[in-house]
């Protein structure tokens, strides 16, 4: 739910700015309106400091990642974070120019490496003697060999398909034939090598050095964090408008309504005149949810696509249960569910990964739940296993469904369902920003397609018979026709309204059923989880065979079902997340209209 703002603005003497704000700062619910650029010169070394921390910082960490055993032998001794900060600045420059040179240096052996060593030395001695040397490459099949009878010429070297040769000439003399000269060497191979060694030792001291350096990371951290809060106050001050010839300032803010009073008590004693007004949609207030305790763990994935704007829904309800349904039968075994437990109490117990433990074990429940009804227990078929109890096998969901596996029937109903709801929130969404009569287009799709699933339904289970259905069936397609052909737009001319149904029927009709069989997703990944587990299950059995007693046998078994277990429920849990994500993103967002343009509501704080 889309907590109401509040939109404040407040004048204040120019003077009394850095004391309101820390007083804002202290309230921690107020969104200051900031500036994207700083304005002065102190801004711009602030701005330009925690830039430079942060670059660095990500490079000692990338650093500490590529050389994680080497860390733990190599420390520095560093003072204060700026001093380290300036040393990475000076060794990743350094690495960055001799690798630079390194490469070029490396260009420059492939071209020397083929004409051998040699020395400047004995090129000059050989033009003293009013000769002239002609550096050739030539490809194998073009090389004459009867050359070395008309001109002094040495081969240098051959590879696959190439000849390097030099030819000696007179001064005057040109040489007959098609031939392609490179330009003299200038450095033989060794000599190059021999530098690209040099500089190789030097970029390996660079290296080391940095490798030395990331003991530091911790202290450039905390630096980032105290340039940050005092960026925070200053965006915050230079987002305000400037009055009075320099005199007042105009700040603009936004904060929930339900903190009204909390805010008026505390400003009441500062020197501050504001006026206080509903935020409307043109202010573009920033969005704060409103969730429960289990809709708040699933607000991560609203966030991941955007917050709703202020006039749109907050889609996080429908994504918690939608997405916990989906997760769990893209798991689709009980046992995984169970892992998924253990691993969040475990997650419980890292300061790191605390928070993600209730999102870790309410998927772990319902992972579970739907296993069990799935029928599968770490890919073991537990419908037909004689220590299920048989009064649990009623409630798992077994057999076919007009030839159908019944599981894959209940993906594409609950996908029907999804995309039903999605179509109704659409139209009263609409209804709300448009009003009922703007709206009559969207009610006249979401009564035909909602319409006619819950009247097929109620066929299908027999409550009403044949000649009901068709009536209902009749009177749902007339009052759609209108809204869908003739209503859509009353400002618009009736036969335009006609051609935009029908381009929207097309795009509606296609749409819709590529979307319903995106759900059968639901049945796949579920159904190849539970078969790649039931594979390592028989490849753990084949390796025991029929030993009884303790063997060595077993060893091999626990060590295939563990890892293979283990490595599935990795692939199931990636498969799981990414694409009951998808489904949510796609399929829901689009029939429901949901679009996210909002912005975060990011209160003025010092947490």
């Amino acid at each position: 739910m889309i907590r109401e703002m509040t939109k404040y603005s407040f004048v204040i003497f120019h003077n009394d700015v850095p004391e309101f704000l820390k007083k804002l700062q202290e309230l921690g619910v107020m969104d200051i309106t900031r500036s994207s650029k700083p304005a002065s010169a102190a801004s711009k070394h602030l701005f330009s400091d925690i830039s430079r921390y942060s670059a660095s910082l990500k490079s000692l960490n990338q650093i500490k990642k590529e050389y994680a055993a080497a860390h733990s032998e190599k420390t520095a001794e560093v003072t204060d974070a700026e001093t380290a900060v300036k040393k990475c600045e000076s060794l990743i420059k350094q690495r960055r120019e001799l690798k630079a040179q390194i490469a070029e240096l490396n260009v420059s052996y492939k071209e020397a490496l083929p004409w051998g060593d040699f020395s400047e030395d004995t090129i000059e001695k050989i033009k003293s003697l009013s000769l002239t040397p002609h550096f050739i490459s030539l490809q194998k099949k073009k090389f004459d060999p009867s050359l070395k009878e008309k001109y002094p010429l040495q081969i240098i070297s051959e590879t696959q398909d190439k000849v390097y040769f030099v030819i000696l000439t007179e001064p005057d003399q040109t040489i007959k034939g098609k031939f392609k000269e490179v330009q003299t060497p200038q450095r033989c191979a060794s000599e190059i090598e021999g530098e690209i060694k040099q500089l190789k030792e030097q970029y390996k001291k660079a290296t080391d050095d940095l490798i030395s350096l990331t003991s530091a990371t911790d202290s450039i951290s905390e630096k980032i964090k105290s340039l940050s809060a005092e960026a925070d106050l200053f965006l915050a001050k230079e987002g305000s408008t400037k009055k009075a010839e320099q005199t007042l300032e105009v700040f603009t803010g936004f904060a929930p309504t339900e903190c009204t009073e909390t805010i008026t008590n505390a400003l009441e004693d500062e020197s501050v005149y504001y006026i206080k007004e509903e935020a409307k949609l043109e202010d573009n207030p920033p969005i704060s949810l409103r969730n429960n305790r289990f809709t708040r763990m699933f607000a991560i994935l609203t966030d991941m696509y955007g917050r709703p704007a202020y006039n749109e829904f907050d889609p996080t309800p429908y994504i918690s249960v939608f997405f916990l349904l989906f997760f769990a039968m893209c798991m689709g075994d009980a046992g995984y569910g169970v892992l998924l437990i253990i691993i969040a109490m475990l997650l419980r117990k890292s300061k790191g990964t605390k928070e993600y433990a209730p999102l870790v074990m309410t998927l772990g429940i319902a992972t579970v739940v739907v296993g069990f009804l799935l029928h599968t227990f770490f890919g073991i078929d537990i419908s037909q296993a004689s220590w299920v109890p048989e009064g649990a096998k009623k409630f798992m969901i077994t057999g076919k469904i007009a030839g159908y596996d019944s599981q894959m029937v209940l993906a594409l109903a609950i996908g029907v369902l999804h995309i039903c709801i999605a179509m109704v929130v659409k139209a009263i969404y609409a209804t709300k920003k448009n009003g009922f009569a703007n709206s009559l287009g969207t009610w006249g799709w979401t009564l035909l397609i909602v319409g006619g699933v819950i009247t097929g339904a109620i066929a299908l289970a027999g409550v009403i018979d044949r000649s009901l259905t068709k009536t209902i069936v009749i009177i749902i397609g007339i009052i759609s026709a209108l809204g869908i052909f003739l209503l859509n737009n009353l400002h618009r001319n009736p036969l335009k309204n006609i051609g935009s149904g029908l381009w929207e029927t097309y795009n509606t009709v296609t749409g819709l059923l590529g979307d319903v069989l995106s759900y059968i997703r639901l049945y796949a990944l579920g159904l190849a989880g539970g078969m790649l587990g039931a594979a390592f299950n028989q490849l753990g059995g084949m390796v025991l065979g029929d030993s009884t007693g303790f063997s060595a046998m077993w060893i091999f078994f626990i060590i295939i079902v563990v890892f293979g277990h283990v490595l599935n429920l990795a692939m199931c849990c990636l498969g799981a997340f990414v694409h009951p994500l998808r489904l949510n993103f796609l399929e829901f967002f689009k029939n429901s209209g949901y679009e996210g343009s909002g912005k975060t509501y990011k209160p003025l704080t010092n947490k």
